[in-house]
């Protein structure tokens, strides 16, 4: 039964795996999902240092130490509400406020852990997970004022947008090397497309493109003193293909890397049923320059260029915090927020009306019940309020510095789970 268990688990991940790339993706933390699963997402984010389930890898493959053998399953409806308004004297992009349509996603993952307990490995697992993105569809607004020539939409080119996609998928080996002492590694496969419309400024393509490549995730858990846990958690760049179709639109002649990122944490156990979790997070965004190039370098050089222009992102940084309350055997109840510092630079706005990551407050609640010694449902909710950022248009021929552009999001997400212990 364990071995049909395990396979049907492993089954399903490879079918969610293809299909990964078939889901829109959005933007919490920059681009990058504020966790994973009902959980993660139940507890802001947090809990590199508390891992108690398959999901654990996608945070820290340390934490898989302490899960059972088990297939987890979640799925998230997720609703951004992006937005541009453009004031002042008629610019490049459009005036009055315009809302991105495709505003509900379904978004899943998987992960599978199997106890082994062997000498060289306690747990093997595999997971996969969105790591993020960006996407926008804004209508072709009409330009009545003709400061298109007589064009439509944001860009001047019709309806605009832009569609990119990343899915990850991990295979994850953790080992108790010493009482209260794991380490955990995960290989890394990723792959991502990407998709402009409409923003013939930038680039004259608007097929399709998709890249593959990998990097790797560590980390360490380890058990200070009696009830205080702390965990770091680190992932290296993602090498990635770069967008052969979009050579002329991202810098480094269309590389796109997926950045790096470390996470540190602690976790204390308040009482026996309850602990409390705070992570710091930082994701080197500026380290991939197709992302970080200022906007700015349009007049400095063409797109596509080693410095050609870009979204301006800096690095950021997050702060996450969890609440678990084990309240019996059947109930856990969670709560947890985080805030990120933005990316976004207001003198980039204008290139940002793709990419909205406004964003920086995520406020989260979440409940696990057990309906059997086998199986578990779980739900989880968050909010994100609305932030803004705003500034003006590039210069002339690019923009029009007296045309001011806000672009603002919202977030709405709930995600459903369901857990199958295996042995």
């Amino acid at each position: 039964m364990r071995q049909n268990g395990s396979s049907a688990s492993l089954a399903a991940i490879a079918v969610v795996a293809a299909m990964a790339g078939s889901f829109p993706a959005w933007a919490t933390d920059g681009y990058f999902q504020p966790g994973f699963g009902a959980r993660q997402k139940a507890l802001g984010g947090a809990g590199v240092a508390d891992g108690r389930d398959a999901t654990s890898t996608s945070l820290n493959p340390a934490g898989l130490v302490h899960s059972p053998s088990e297939y987890t399953t979640a799925i998230s409806l997720f609703s951004p509400q992006r937005y541009v308004e453009g004031s002042g004297q008629p610019g490049f992009t459009s005036t009055g406020r315009v809302e991105s349509d495709s505003k509900l996603f379904f978004i899943p993952n998987m992960a599978w852990a199997q106890r082994v307990n062997s000498s060289l490995v306690d747990v093997i697992g595999v997971s996969m997970y969105a790591n993020g993105g960006m996407n926008t569809d804004y209508r072709g607004v009409a330009r009545p004022l003709l400061e298109c020539g007589g064009g439509s939409g944001v860009f001047c080119g019709g309806r605009a947008g832009v569609n990119l996609q990343q899915a990850l998928l991990s295979v994850n080996f953790a080992k108790e090397v010493m009482p209260g002492f794991a380490i955990g590694i995960a290989p890394i496969l990723g792959r991502q497309q990407f998709e402009a419309e409409g923003v013939s400024l930038l680039t004259p393509n608007s097929s399709t493109d998709v890249s593959w490549g990998g990097g790797v995730k560590g980390g360490i858990e380890w058990s200070v003193m009696p009830n205080v846990r702390i965990g770091v958690a680190a992932t290296s760049p993602i090498w990635m293909q770069p967008f052969d179709k979009y050579s002329n639109l991202f810098a480094e002649q269309g590389d796109f890397d997926i950045p790096a990122n470390v996470v540190a944490g602690i976790a204390i156990d308040v009482m026996p049923n309850l602990t409390f979790m705070a992570d710091y997070k930082h994701i080197w965004y500026s380290e991939v320059a197709a992302i970080a190039n200022p906007s700015a370098n349009a007049f400095i050089a063409p797109f596509g260029a080693d410095n050609g222009p870009g979204f301006g992102w800096e690095d950021v940084d997050v702060i996450k915090v969890g609440l678990e309350w084990r309240a019996s055997q059947q109930y856990t109840l969670r709560a947890g927020y985080s805030y990120n510092t933005s990316p976004l630079r207001s003198e980039d706005v204008m290139f940002n009306i793709l990419a909205p990551a406004a964003v920086q407050h995520h406020i989260s609640a979440g409940a696990t019940y057990k309906l059997s010694d086998r199986i578990d449902i779980e739900v989880a909710g968050m909010y994100v309020p609305e932030s803004s950022i705003s500034g003006v248009e590039l210069n002339p021929p690019l923009g029009n510095p007296n045309h001011n552009v806000e672009i603002g999001m919202e977030q709405f997400d709930i995600t459903f789970g369901f857990k199958y212990r295996l042995d």
